[in-house]
């Protein structure tokens, strides 16, 4: 659910929608609850509602991790989410004001605070994920190859719908999706960083894998930055843009690359023993 809200964001600012509401937050144009049809008033008001709903379930998370014989690093970053999460809200609060809440709150500054606070949940949420399962048990090989094949298919279908790539009109529509996608492979890579430490692969191979997934991870974080705008995109921009698109879907083959090598060595190796 947070994936989607940050792609229903990104939709809603890309229609103007945030702008809506007659700028009011909470209120929707002095309602409570908008005229139930697709307009502006409720695209706005819908984010901010499936917004509520998610806030609350990761609350929820936070006390199960709390509550269950989960991992340190698991609690807190359940914990570091629900932190910040007070913070989201907020931002986002003055983002859709004018002159409501905060004068000239409609502003790049804010625009860039929201989402790299929303990055930086599905970030911990991710965490979250994938420490709370066999915590330290070991990771097989099969399930780091799936890891990275959804990190390279997220990103190669956002790339499809990114403004890195001119195939398609960078609309609303397509900025939700490329998010979605992208996320989807960011959270991939995550994983293959936070799991490949247990994974049963040589010890050289498991540190090039993770090295490589930590460099496409870092390059497509800045890359989903670079799909808002936030800064002066045509030229200079774009090019680093389209480097850092390249450069993530490089790593992540080679790792995949280094993860199937790696794999085919060690099946070789233990029916070497078992003969």
């Amino acid at each position: 659910m947070t994936t989607v809200l940050v792609a229903l964001g990104v939709y809603t600012s890309g229609t103007g929608s945030g702008l809506a509401c007659q700028a009011q937050w909470p209120l929707c144009s002095d309602q409570l609850i908008p005229t139930l049809t697709l307009n502006p008033d409720f695209i706005e008001w819908f984010h901010r509602v499936w917004a509520m709903v998610t806030g609350f379930l990761i609350l929820g998370l936070a006390a199960w991790t709390w509550l269950g014989d989960r991992s340190r690093r698991t609690r807190i970053a359940a914990t570091l989410a629900v932190a910040i999460l007070p913070v989201q809200i907020l931002v986002g609060a003055i983002t859709v004001t004018i002159g409501g809440l905060v004068p000239g709150g409609y502003t790049l500054s804010t625009h860039a605070a929201h989402l790299v606070v929303a990055l930086a949940i599905v970030t911990l949420l991710g965490v979250v994920l994938f420490e709370s399962g066999d915590g330290d048990g070991p990771t097989s090989p099969r399930t780091l190859r799936f890891a990275i094949g959804a990190g390279l298919g997220g990103v190669l279908l956002g790339a499809v719908f990114s403004r890195a790539v001119p195939l398609v009109t960078y609309s609303p529509g397509a900025q939700a999706v490329f998010y979605l996608c992208t996320l989807v492979g960011f959270l991939g890579l995550l994983a293959v960083v936070l799991r490949v430490p247990n994974a049963g692969i040589p010890d050289d191979a498991r540190g090039r894998v993770r090295v490589l997934s930590a460099i496409a991870l870092v390059a497509l974080f800045v890359t989903l930055l670079l799909g808002r705008d936030l800064v002066i995109y045509p030229g200079f921009w774009e090019t680093v843009n389209r480097v850092l698109l390249a450069a993530t879907v490089l790593a992540t083959a080679t790792a995949g690359w280094e993860l199937s090598g790696s794999d085919t060595g060690t099946l070789g190796a233990a029916a070497s023993r078992r003969e």
